[in-house]
């Protein structure tokens, strides 16, 4: 299994010239058995929603079987490090009955690949893999018919093997999958009506494989956007604001034109030097002289929150159970406390990065993105090119977490080769990501709950501003409960946010599940109740009871009264439909403030796992970058000035602070896969706040947990 892209022959009819438009396709991929499909009924995100734009109900994704047995899965999505360049496989050759080196992916390619709006989400698993799958069992399906009428045994005499179909009775009475195809062009589209493999027959799916791209990845043979290099090529280096809001009052580019080698390009807003020499370019960029009008600061990362409070819009009420007034006269104790959490970045290792290639009156664009079509779309735009004038080629993406749905150096990069004509590189240096970054927004988060003599919660007041609706669902049993959302995640049009905000790793879910489980366990303490047995008191919900137990018997639980010194912490939750419990053990130095987390424990359960190695790398991967935005990630500014630009006072995990962690994978084969790349994160800032009360006694509502506010919670007692 690979990702073929490069290598297929669609490559050299679209490297020609060739515009594939989808009613082009069927005449260019030639013979061979095609079957189209579409992912449904998807759910809109915010941003496609806002544009207005539906889903498309023509097809957004092929499978074709060719006549010499190859095997191709051709798809808008990307692989950005989540693994579903494998999983994806994993599915159709389950289907289809051949091993998983059988299949190819051709991923984000707007030239070869169907519409589609991109990789976010926790979706890929959850909605295209289903359809992925009935197209490559209706494919099984066609060769079994073919293969009858080939071998002259009847079809429901016939077994299908490793791209060979044969006779049960008689296995030399075979044809191949690549015989079968031979001279033909049968094109179906999947009605969803095809038989699916049973939980019980699985050979691929459900069993471990190891990364079809790791091999390329750890020897260097992988190609990012920053690696591909043509003939000609410039890089760019662009005149960049001090502060989003800065206004540019005068600009001195002499010593840049004369810069030996070098070229600059001023167009619009947009003004850069090219060079064939990167370190050029940057030097030359260095000699331009600009003044700027830099607005007084109205906000910064400390007083933002009562700001966003008073930009907020009205609230949308959500899932109102009984009466408030109600349940406050129930509550032996009620619990009143607001939550803060600060904006967080993306931080990939790989920064925004193109080369875009004018050739032909056509445009190819290699960038880093989430999202080729809608980056396609936008070049489009701005280039004042026919869509189908502008071609994307996704290679592999070194991370984006939601950072990388926007794509404005893939417009940079179009827009400097258009006017030079000649290929041009934009590549972002760290400062630049941070200052162009569509941060994680802040939010502040109220909640007003009670409980009665019992030890039941009785009343959930709750009241989210700016961290939207994800995450914020109601999973305990309250008989009088309100949510109130002001705001999503996306800062819609309030422009209440002073730079752009956007999707990040369970968007809104983490701010939210930080408020939710610490309020569970302040109401816990206050009941004098071990916080697990509190939670299992209040839940019905068997999936969340399940993980829980899962997770305490594998962390050893034993019943304690918070605090009791022994550092533990637990949060549960629901994102991309799976169940999610987290326990961790923390230490913490009262010296100097610092939170170090000792061991892990996370219980995940997301119905059908198609491959638990990668399913347990995504969880590590979630639960090592949950302890950024817990302990330490916290953007800094003032007005539209952004004060982090590198790793050095931006602080990721590092691989020598990181706990044991241990994950459990729950047995849920009545429920189709479901998401895996971000349940994992959105508990752990929760788990870090419990584990250090219980360790200290110190309650802090405030993310990130820096030593900084642990040592000011310590000095307030």
């Amino acid at each position: 299994m690979e990702n073929e892209s490069e290598r297929h022959p669609e490559s050299a009819a679209a490297d020609a010239g060739l515009s594939l438009k989808r009613r082009d396709f069927l005449k260019l991929v030639g013979g061979g058995i095609i079957v189209l499909f579409t992912v449904g009924d998807w759910p809109v995100p915010p941003a496609e929603a806002q544009r207005g734009r539906p889903y498309p109900s023509d097809p957004n994704a092929y499978l074709r079987i060719d006549e010499d047995g190859r095997i191709t899965i051709f798809t808008g999505k990307i692989e950005m490090g989540q693994g579903v360049v494998t999983s994806l496989a994993q599915m159709a050759a389950e289907e289809l009955r051949v091993s998983l080196e059988s299949i190819q992916m051709v991923m984000g390619d707007t030239d070869l690949c169907p519409w589609d709006m991109g990789t976010f989400g926790s979706m890929t698993t959850r909605f295209f893999g289903p359809a992925l799958r009935a197209a490559a069992a209706e494919a099984r399906d066609i060769l079994m018919s073919l293969a009858a009428d080939h071998l002259q045994v009847p079809q429901q005499e016939l077994t299908a093997e490793n791209g060979f179909i044969f006779s049960v009775a008689d296995p030399k009475k075979k044809v191949s999958f690549g015989q079968l195809a031979q001279g033909r062009q049968i094109v179906r589209t999947t009605d969803g009506a095809a038989r699916l493999t049973s939980v019980q027959n699985f050979k691929v799916m459900g069993t471990s494989a190891l990364r079809g791209d790791a091999r390329d990845k750890v020897t260097g043979k992988a190609l990012y956007a920053g690696d591909i290099r043509v003939p000609e090529m410039l890089y760019a280096k662009l005149l960049r604001p001090p502060a989003h809001d800065a206004v540019l009052k005068s600009v001195d580019t002499s010593a840049a034109e004369r810069w030996p080698g070098a070229r600059l390009v001023t167009d619009g807003d947009l003004i850069a030097v090219l060079h064939a020499d990167p370190e050029e370019a940057a030097k030359a960029l260095h000699s331009i002289k600009a003044v700027y009008d830099i607005p007084e600061p109205e906000v910064d990362d400390k007083t933002i929150f009562d700001y966003l409070i008073k930009a907020a819009p009205p609230a949308a009420e959500r899932d109102p159970r009984g009466d408030l007034a109600a349940g406050e006269r129930a509550a032996a104790s009620i619990v009143q406390v607001r939550y803060l959490d600060g904006y967080v970045a993306h931080a990939p290792m790989e920064t925004h990065t193109a080369l875009a290639k004018p050739e032909n009156g056509r445009m190819t664009i290699w960038p880093s993105t989430q999202t080729p079509f809608p980056t396609q779309e936008r070049i489009a735009d701005a280039l004042g090119m026919p869509p189908e004038n502008v071609r994307v080629i996704t290679p592999f993406v070194g991370g984006g977490f939601g950072g990388k749905s926007a794509g404005r150096q893939a417009e940079e990069a179009a827009r400097l080769a258009l006017i030079t004509g000649r290929p041009v590189q934009v590549m972002w240096d760290r400062a630049e990501e941070f200052f162009y970054d569509t941060f994680r927004p802040a939010a502040v988060v109220d909640i007003r709950s009670g409980v009665d003599a019992a030890g039941k919660i009785c009343l959930w007041d709750y009241t989210v501003y700016f961290a939207g609706v994800r995450g914020s669902d109601q999973y305990y049993d309250v008989p009088n409960n309100l949510i109130k959302v002001h705001g999503d995640w996306m800062g819609g049009s309030t422009g209440a946010h002073p730079f752009a905000v956007g999707p990040w790793r369970a968007p809104g879910a983490n701010t939210n599940t930080f408020a939710k489980e610490s309020q569970i366990d302040i109401m816990a303490a206050r009941a004098g109740v071990d916080p697990l047995e509190f939670r299992l008191n209040n839940i019905s919900d068997a999936r969340m009871v399940r993980v829980l137990k899962a997770a305490a018997e594998r962390f050893r639980w034993e019943k304690i009264t918070s605090p009791s010194g022994r550092g533990w912490g637990i949060a549960c939750g629901i994102d991309a439909g799976t169940y999610v419990a987290v326990i961790g053990e923390v230490e913490v130095n009262k010296e100097s403030g610092k939170i170090r987390a000792r061991r892990i424990v996370c219980a995940q359960d997301m119905g059908i796992v198609v491959n638990p190695e990668g399913a347990t790398i995504q969880m590590e991967g979630c639960l090592t970058m949950g302890l950024g935005y817990a302990l330490s990630e916290d953007i800094r500014f003032k007005g539209g000035r952004i004060l982090d630009e590198n790793f050095d006072t931006y602080e990721l995990p590092r691989f020598s602070s990181l706990p044991e962690i241990e994950t459990i994978l729950i047995e849920n084969d009545q429920l189709s896969p479901q998401g895996g790349g971000e349940p994992a994160i959105i508990c752990m800032g929760a788990v870090m706040a419990n584990a250090l009360f219980d360790a200290t006694g110190t309650r802090l509502h405030q993310m990130p947990m820096t030593p900084e506010r642990v040592l000011e919670g310590l000095k307030r007692g």
